[in-house]
């Protein structure tokens, strides 16, 4: 799947690439059964204590898929005593062993493996990316990600310290508890994998909050979990609004929160933890991501490869590389390059094969994007492509659109969009783009393109990012750490890093009692 994100920018192009996969792609469920809708706690099924339900849409024709249980905080006291009671010592998941954790893990995986289809099928239903986008993409990815942390139940273990005086040091590395998880709509299973997999192979228990927009695929993993065997209470999914998650932050017995979203929304989340009982907190939010591209790059490369860095997933990414500096010699062949291809792009129906463009996630998102899009107009960005809400299609769907002589001090230029609208921007010198990219409150990502190995490491160094792509873009994966500096959040999710919010560590000091000769 990573070889896919990879390669499919590198030589006929993304769509060169959907033509040439589709073939061998099984035939998407265009009307999946929607059948869960409720609020999971002890493995088991719920109403919600309020009674109360809420519209999930098709952002493609904007009709209502299904109506879902509102939890709030009655119902998010209940999850949360259910998975303080899961992680009781002597519970069964605390003696369980850590190998028979990640046999757990992989036994999900194996379940997602053989619903790939469905899963995906509701994924692009529920949230409108692409069908093979969800299944080349996202669930495969979430797969791997469970299957990563699967190994690493029985390997997360401390260390035994010479320390000085007659003592016996060794460290333990515990879970830490309850884990509240508040997951964001634009990569629903893929987010929901992340936070799984380390808070699961590390023995902790967890109340998750998906988004609003699109809550199907977590309530169907939920099930999934109980099918694989996880006991009652390790696991719980309480489908709701902000309120919810507000319950999960200030809750008392709430341990840790892990949230992906918006930083305006993180911004709340750390406030909140700081109130309650003051839980240790990973934010992985917003990002406003500089690629950079060189005089010396192959241009044809890097034109494709930006545009996928920007238009991937409807440019709903928090990575997205949405500020693009060029440096000045090739600015104008690449502003003409990058129109045309955005041009091209195909939009459509997002359970045709075909389709490499489907619609924003809901109205508030399209009408957003439309606002910023005008923004830029006034404010003197040119527009070579796009700008307008795509004609001849129900649903959410915006044209795939190209500013250019974008401005640092322009609101599409500084503020996060979001969506599908990609700023050409032209720069001169390396310290110059260094200061600008960095003149930014985020610092998520960052990419170079260049055939000079030695600007290239200049950059590297110079740039502000928690990940810095060279000559390629949105390559992840489970083993890579992921995060970002400044107001793109704090901690890291992935990888090795991905564990350490997830345990605590306990330092166990024994004194040795010296026989007297």
């Amino acid at each position: 799947m990573i070889r896919l994100l990879r390669h499919s920018v590198s030589r006929a192009g993304f769509g060169g690439q959907i033509a040439k996969y589709s073939s061998s792609i099984p035939a998407p469920k265009t009307d999946p059964d929607v059948l869960y809708t409720g609020i999971f706690i002890n493995n088991e099924w719920h109403k919600s204590v309020g009674k109360k339900l809420f519209p999930t849409l098709n952002p493609a024709n904007e009709q209502v898929i299904a109506e879902i249980q509102q939890g709030e905080k009655a119902d998010v006291d209940i999850a949360v005593a259910a998975a303080r009671d899961a992680f009781k010592l002597g519970s069964p998941w605390r003696r369980m062993d850590a190998s028979k954790r990640g046999q757990l893990l992989y036994k999900l995986a194996d379940l997602m493996e053989r619903d790939r289809v469905y899963l995906a099928s509701l994924e692009t239903l529920d949230n409108g990316k692409p069908y093979f986008m969800s299944y080349n993409v996202d669930v495969p990815m979430a797969i791997n990600n469970l299957r990563y942390y699967a190994g690493w139940a029985d390997k997360n273990h401390g260390k035994v310290i010479p320390m000085d005086g007659e003592f016996f040091v060794y460290t333990r590395h515990e879970p830490v508890g309850v884990c509240g998880q508040i997951i964001p709509w634009n990569f629903p299973i893929l987010m929901l994998a992340w936070k799984f997999g380390p808070a699961l192979a590390t023995g902790n228990t967890i109340v998750l909050k998906p988004a609003e927009q699109t809550s199907l695929t977590a309530l169907y993993i939920a099930q999934l979990t109980k099918e694989a065997g996880f006991p009652p209470g390790v696991i719980n999914v309480v489908p709701g609004f902000g309120d919810a998650g507000a319950a999960i932050v200030q809750h008392n017995d709430v341990d840790k929160v892990a949230f992906t979203g918006s930083t305006e929304v993180g911004k709340k989340i750390q406030q909140g933890s700081g109130l309650s009982n003051l839980k240790r907190t990973t934010l992985e939010l917003g990002g406003k991501s500089p690629n950079i591209i060189l005089s010396d790059a192959d241009m044809k490369h890097a034109v494709e490869t930006s545009h996928f860095g920007l238009f991937f997933n409807m440019g709903q990414c928090c990575c997205a590389g949405s500020r693009t500096f060029i440096e000045d010699k090739i600015y104008d062949e690449f502003v003409e390059r990058s129109a045309e291809r955005a041009k091209k792009r195909t939009v459509g129906n997002p359970f045709d094969l075909t389709t490499e463009h489907g619609p924003q996630v809901d109205k508030e998102q399209f009408n957003k994007i439309l606002s910023m899009i005008e923004t830029g107009k006034q404010q003197g960005a040119k527009l070579v492509a796009g700008g307008n809400k795509y004609q001849g299609l129900p649903g959410y769907f915006i044209e795939p659109t190209v500013f250019a002589d974008v401005q640092d001090d322009m609101t599409i230029a500084k503020e996060e969009i979001f969506g599908p609208v990609q700023q050409l921007i032209r720069f001169k010198s390396l310290d110059e783009v260094i200061e600008r990219a960095n003149n930014n409150d985020y610092g998520l990502a960052a990419a170079v393109f260049s055939k000079d190995i030695d600007k290239v490491n200049y950059l590297v160094q110079g740039l502000r990012a928690g990940t810095v792509w060279v000559n390629t873009y949105n390559v992840l994966s489970a083993q890579a750490p992921f995060g970002g500096y400044k107001m793109s959040g704090h901690g890291r999710e992935n990888g090795e890093y991905g564990l350490q919010a997830y345990t605590e560590v306990k330092s166990v000091i024994t004194r040795i009692p010296v026989k007297n000769s």
